[in-house]
């Protein structure tokens, strides 16, 4: 499938919306790692929140102070979550399994 041609006005606007996206989750992942926000508290509002629902669990996870890309994989594993999965695409028992792994 070909992409569509775009004039110079909407390339502009679609780079503009991709950075903003950018620098929205790496704000969200960097206030997870300093601790100001909770993995769960993520978790549970990855269905409305876009940002959070497009972020990949795994770079959630990477992003909790003292977890690593072992015990990450360890975690994802344990809770039967593949991991390409998207913060949106868990399901209410994964999410659950993950949750009750990380306490």
């Amino acid at each position: 499938m070909a992409l569509p041609t775009l004039t110079p006005e909407q390339r502009a606007e679609a780079l503009a919306k991709a950075a903003e996206a950018r620098k929205a989750r790496s704000e969200l992942l960097a206030s997870i790692k300093a601790g100001k926000t909770t993995i769960d508290k993520v978790l549970a509002k990855a269905k409305e929140d876009k940002t959070i629902g497009k972020t990949k669990v795994k770079q959630l996870l990477m992003a909790v102070p003292g977890l690593g890309a072992v015990k990450v994989a360890s975690l994802l594993e344990k809770a039967g979550i593949d991991a390409e999965r998207r913060a949106a695409g868990l399901g209410d028992r994964q999410r659950g399994a993950l949750i009750d792994a990380l306490k």
